[in-house]
């Protein structure tokens, strides 16, 4: 559960009980991924960064570098006893900075072991492992911009 409005992880919680969810606040339900994909047994998410430049024509750009955030914490499938585990869970940095072995990047480039990394670092040890990465990157494009039609 997200709260509407807030940002930097800030009332993100787990639940199995539709009792824990105040009726009256806003937030947003989204199922839990409970087989994620995970690097280096972490969950992380992909920033990519994008320039509406125009929309009538719609004018789009993608730009090839970005970053991955990962969570500090090595994952477990969801359980009582670990639901709290934010740092498990989360993949925001205001949230894993905090964390003991959180680390800063190793270099400018990103690359190496630290919870922020290259997009492009990710795609190679992605590629490396038998993945498509060509067309995960397709369908990446394809759902930026049909969201940017939809908007």
């Amino acid at each position: 559960m997200k709260p509407e409005c807030q940002s930097q992880g800030k009332g993100i919680f787990l639940t199995r009980a539709w009792e824990d969810i105040n009726p009256h606040d806003h937030v947003v339900a989204q199922r839990y991924i409970a087989n994620p994909y995970l690097i280096d047994g972490l969950k992380f998410d992909l920033r990519i960064y994008v320039l509406l430049y125009g929309v009538n024509p719609l004018r789009v750009y993608i730009f090839e570098e970005g970053i991955a955030r990962f969570a500090t914490a090595k994952y477990e499938h969801p359980s009582y006893r670990n639901m709290n585990n934010m740092f498990m869970h989360l993949t925001n940095y205001a949230i894993n900075k905090n964390a003991t072995n959180y680390q800063q990047n190793e270099n400018e480039e990103g690359t190496g072991k630290s919870h922020k990394r290259s997009l492009k670092q990710i795609y190679k040890f992605m590629e490396m492992r038998g993945v498509d990465t060509e067309a995960i990157i397709d369908s990446i494009d394809d759902l930026i911009v049909k969201t940017m039609i939809t908007a």
